[in-house]
């Protein structure tokens, strides 16, 4: 999954990008409000973390002016800002979340998997389809109980195949999701992990089909 990251203290920006990173997501990292703008116009994203006082462009404008174009992914504010009135506004503005800084980055991980799982519909940290199980806190899939040994990449597909789970999910959206500015995953790599998905999967009682010239479709078998 892929999380923007708006903040532009560079000491605090690093330590984040990095930790969300470790967590296994890809994250693009704005150090202003016009370059937040630019990137949610450019590039599709699964969550965004965002401060309010930024340079060129205050981050409730961005949030209120993403919000106006139709956009739905959940955004986080992390701010120092901690005046009742700060916080109702951010929320009103289309905030689903706010936390202050400081913050111990192990919370800002913690809410930020919750933001996804109620983005795709899942209340429970446990996915169940049949014998196949999926962790979404230790991100670690089973069957049976017994532990899939996955990469982080492989996690990382899965994870986005189960958020659409019964839907088509587009190779190059997979791909996208993957990848963050500075660096790149192409189609080739994409059917690479979506092959040894496959090989991994079998007899989970989960399946990854190809619909061609659509993308693919994770689905429990019959």
């Amino acid at each position: 999954m892929k999380i923007l990251l708006v903040e532009d203290d560079p000491t605090l920006g690093e330590a984040v990008m990095l930790a969300i990173r470790r967590a296994g997501f890809a994250v693009d990292w704005s150090r202003d409000g016009a370059q937040a703008e630019a990137a949610l116009k450019a590039y599709a994203y699964d969550a965004m973390l965002l401060d309010l006082g930024l340079p060129r462009r205050e981050g409730l404008d961005v949030l209120r002016n993403a919000r106006k174009r139709g956009a739905t992914l959940p955004v986080m504010i992390v701010t120092a800002r901690d005046a009742v009135e700060d916080r109702v506004r951010g929320l009103d503005a289309g905030a689903d979340d706010y936390l202050l800084k400081p913050f111990a980055l192990d919370e800002l991980l913690a809410r930020l998997r919750a933001l996804l799982r109620r983005a795709h519909g899942v209340a429970d940290t446990q996915i169940h389809m049949g014998r196949f199980g999926f962790d979404s806190v230790k991100r670690q899939a089973s069957v049976d109980g017994t532990p899939l040994v996955l990469s982080a990449r492989e996690v990382e597909v899965l994870e986005i195949l189960l958020g659409h789970a019964g839907r088509v999910t587009a190779k190059e959206a997979i791909a996208d999701r993957l990848t963050g500015w500075d660096e790149g995953v192409g189609d080739n790599a994409v059917e690479v992990y979506i092959h040894r998905l496959r090989r991994k999967l079998e007899g989970s009682g989960v399946a990854i089909r190809t619909l061609r010239g659509l993308g693919y479709l994770l689905e429990a078998e019959a």
